[in-house]
């Protein structure tokens, strides 16, 4: 299973960062949401600190372009495999840095890798 971070994480059951948590979850992905309020998704906290996570496979954004800068040096410090861009998030900048740190990026939706199982 891969560990994942969800970035942008909300408790709002509208929100595609929410429907991703639950997704990994029921696939048996260890999944560790985090975004700038409070709150819990399916018995998961949101985590409001930018904390050490180790070992961590996959990142998923849903933070949009403008708002990600806040979040370049975390994201590389935790030394992902790759970083999905969802919908709305993709940012060339951003992505040619990730890619400059051998870190893989892939503009596609969580939800949809998970449903035809390339995730």
């Amino acid at each position: 299973m891969k560990k994942t971070v969800v970035i942008g994480a909300s408790d709002n059951p509208e929100r595609y960062a929410y429907k991703a948590t639950i997704a990994l979850q029921r696939r048996n992905h260890e999944v560790i949401p985090i975004g700038i309020q409070d709150g819990e998704i399916n018995g998961i906290k949101i985590l409001k600190e930018k904390v050490d996570i180790d070992n961590v496979d996959t990142i998923t954004l849903y933070v949009g372009p403008k708002n990600q800068p806040f979040w370049f040096e975390y994201i590389l410090g935790l030394k992902p495999k790759r970083v999905i861009f969802n919908p709305g998030t993709e940012n060339p900048e951003f992505e040619q840095l990730l890619q400059q740190n051998n870190i893989e990026t892939v503009e596609g939706c969580t939800l949809v890798m998970l449903s035809i199982g390339n995730y």
